[in-house]
């Protein structure tokens, strides 16, 4: 069952997380800040009902008792020139 992973674009497992909550007896924030869980290319859009879910379980907090990590998207606009490789100056 510790093999289970949670957050699949870090590929952080149920094990690593309950490893990380031992030995730093840290909170659900610092877990995920340790681990990397809720963090990777899909922004915990993915993972952060579980991730929350495991930490809650295994820290006794509520994913609000805390200042929360934001979801937010990987993306960032591109205009189309830049895509293209034109400049500004043509």
């Amino acid at each position: 069952m510790d093999k289970m992973i949670i957050c699949r674009c870090e590929e952080v497992t149920l094990g690593d997380i309950k490893d990380t909550a031992e030995q730093y007896d840290a909170t659900a924030r610092e877990i995920k800040l340790r681990t990397r869980a809720g963090m990777g290319y899909c922004g915990g859009r993915t993972c952060r009902p579980a991730v929350d879910k495991v930490l809650e379980d295994i820290t006794g907090e509520k994913p609000g008792d805390q200042i929360p990590l934001k979801v937010q998207p990987p993306v960032r606009p591109v205009t189309l020139a830049t895509l293209g490789g034109r400049t500004n100056d043509t």
